[in-house]
């Protein structure tokens, strides 16, 4: 078993239990393997070992890395890519064309951009809106009070559809503590949906909080270092 395999099977272990612990049914948290920084070679690894949910960060390096691996199946199922990074107004068109996802939709004009460019021959482009949970000005997202507004926005555009919220908290290091921001955004999902939409995705939780994420309801877990070893974070595009 390759150091990728291993890890991936330590990941999913931990996924396992903290559903589990949660007291949510088996297989209701999915894998999001972010391979951000990490070559086709990375990717293909962890392919090898089951796993066909990818997430990405820097649009130049993901095309690059999507058409190396054009072709790869997992189970007969094609790969599913999803961007999770802050994405720029003139970087829309490329994600909106060889993505399947993207979770780090910030404001309306990144909505609206993607949905004028999602091809045609494709099916919707499936989106979370990112939430700034914990007000960071480093971090992008839409500030709670604003969600819902945007939330049923982005709900109406064509080419898209709005699957949920997605969070990056303040890091925290204390387990009670990292819960309160996940609990806020499970409350602003709850809300959204007692409201009428229909959403099903809560993507939150990385390698050092992803048991207190799946404590509060993440049903999405996107996790990189644990799976692929520490990052050379160089230049990108």
């Amino acid at each position: 078993m390759s150091t990728i395999a291993a890890h991936l099977d330590d990941v999913l272990s931990r996924i396992a239990r903290a559903t589990a612990n949660a007291g949510r049914p088996a297989g209701s948290v999915h894998l999001l393997a972010v391979s951000k920084t990490f070559g086709a070679d990375a990717v293909r690894e962890a392919i090898a070992a089951g796993q066909r949910a990818f997430g990405e960060n820097y649009v130049q390096e993901s095309l690059d890395k999507i058409a190396a691996l054009t072709g790869e199946t997992v189970g007969g199922a094609p790969l599913e890519w999803h961007f999770i990074g802050p994405l720029q107004s003139n970087k829309t068109r490329p994600v909106a064309a060889h993505f399947d996802w993207v979770h780090s939709v910030d404001r309306l004009k990144i909505a609206e951009r993607l949905s004028a460019q999602r091809p045609a021959d494709l099916p919707p482009l499936q989106v979370c809106l990112q939430v700034n949970i914990s007000g960071e000005a480093s971090k992008s997202g839409v500030a709670p009070a604003d969600v819902p507004a945007v939330a049923r926005a982005v709900a109406g555009l064509p080419n898209l559809k709005l699957r949920g919220l997605m969070a990056i908290p303040e890091p925290e290091d204390d387990p009670a503590r990292q819960r309160a921001p996940f609990r806020a955004v499970r409350e602003l999902f709850d809300a959204l949906r007692a409201d009428g939409l229909a959403l099903d995705t809560l993507s939150m939780g990385m390698s050092g909080d992803l048991e207190a994420a799946i404590a509060e309801g993440a049903t999405m877990v996107r996790i990189g270092t644990a799976i692929f070893g520490a990052r050379d974070y160089g230049p990108r595009a």
